[in-house]
């Protein structure tokens, strides 16, 4: 579990993940040794998996973004992997989920504008293996998207 200087370094790297590591240190109240070797503690343990950028698809063109509810037939043992894997070849797909339940698989997909959209559901969403229903929703609005966790 994490410690309250752990806690203060993860909350303010959420922050700002962008801060120079000496900026981090001050801001977290450690030094920056302490804050190196706490960093690589929290990476070794799987706490921290990464740092990224987060893109704004609609500024790069992407304007139509949809989650697909997909059930699968899962009659044939191998449904859940070979789906996925057909799946993770779909560079539009930048999400996949998995649940229990009647929905098995969640996609999210990003297009240019609904007549790639159209091309891509029906030459490359509509061909996955084993998908017994599918359900469409359209994304209308971003409401909340908020990575951070309240530490």
């Amino acid at each position: 579990m994490l410690d309250d200087v752990d806690r203060r370094i993860v909350r303010q790297w959420q922050a700002d993940p962008t801060l120079a590591p000496a900026d981090l240190a001050e801001r977290a109240r450690v030094s920056v040794g302490q804050l190196a070797r706490r960093q690589a503690k929290l990476r070794e343990a799987g706490v921290v998996k990464g740092v990224v950028g987060i893109i704004d698809w609609a500024a790069l063109g992407y304007a139509v973004e949809v989650s697909l509810r997909v059930t699968l037939d899962k009659t044939q043992g191998a449904a859940f992997d070979e789906f996925i894997a057909g799946a993770r070849e779909v560079p539009e797909v930048i999400e996949i989920q998995t649940f229990l339940g009647r929905v098995d698989v969640r996609l999210s997909v990003i297009a240019r504008d609904m007549a790639h959209y159209q091309h891509l559901y029906r030459s490359r969403i509509l061909v996955l293996p084993h998908i017994a229903d599918i359900e469409a929703l359209m994304h209308v609005s971003r409401i909340k998207s908020d990575l951070a966790l309240p530490l």
